[in-house]
């Protein structure tokens, strides 16, 4: 129970890599607040937390909107008392070759991923220089290291959150918060689901592994990076990808 005690805000909390982190951070004793814009499964999740005996609240929050963002943490706040772990997992894809992205694509992606992590850091980072302890972990990608066709808006928004992380561990180290991020390769998720299988063979073949990753090789990453077994680990990118990226 490394993490009895702690309060832990997971955004995108309600399926895939986002649940999977909720559920094994509160299965290492942390209270789970479960942010995500889809309410009904946030609840999903939040109740499967409460099974394990930890305290748990589904939010419906938009990370885009500072306003939003900031009633979520009052709301956090108010119910567990503090926050000390903020994991900014919310993402989303708009998938497409530049000449065809529109401009709607590039904002909405870079909104909820790179401006979404700022709102939530910015809000949460008030409440853990006052305690002077916090940990933040933040969901980059592989693309935001080495790029991909297609998703331009995208792989600038996780590039953008790993400059993000680094910069926000040199301001705040001084007060006991680090600030880490995690850059997974291609994780099977509903979405990965969704590709076609003969793709995903092609896939397959192009990490070293020969294999997609798993939602808990993520979550793992992060109760590593939250937990007291990281205290001299800041700004550091950790890359779980089955070696497709070196």
């Amino acid at each position: 129970m490394e993490l009895l005690g702690k309060v832990a805000l997971v955004t995108g909390g309600a399926q895939g890599i986002g649940k999977a982190i909720a559920l094994l951070l509160a299965r290492n004793g942390a209270d789970i607040a479960v942010s995500d814009i889809n309410l009904e499964k946030a609840r999903e999740t939040a109740d499967e937390v409460r099974q394990m005996g930890r305290d748990s609240l589904a939010i419906e929050a938009n990370v885009a909107d500072l306003k939003d963002v900031e009633r979520m943490m009052d709301a956090i706040v108010e119910r567990f008392g503090r926050i000390d772990i903020l994991v900014n997992n919310a993402g989303i894809t708009r998938d497409r070759l530049i000449l065809r992205m529109t401009e709607e694509d590039w904002d909405t992606v870079l909104a909820v991923n790179l401006k979404g992590t700022f709102n939530c850091t910015k809000t949460a980072i008030r409440h853990m220089s006052k305690q002077k302890s916090g940990r933040i972990v933040s969901i980059a990608s592989v693309v935001g290291a080495m790029g991909n066709a297609g998703q331009a808006n995208y792989a600038a928004s996780k590039a953008g959150v790993i400059g993000f992380t680094k910069t926000i561990a040199r301001e705040f180290a001084v007060r006991g918060i680090n600030v880490n991020a995690i850059a997974p390769g291609y994780i099977q998720t509903p979405m990965t689901d969704a590709v076609p299988e003969k793709a995903k063979e092609e896939l397959k073949r192009l990490i070293p592994m020969q294999r997609l990753g798993q939602p808990e090789d993520v979550a793992q990453a992060v109760l590593f990076l939250v937990s007291g077994n990281s205290s001299y680990i800041t700004g550091q990118v950790l890359h779980v990808n089955g070696g497709i990226y070196m």
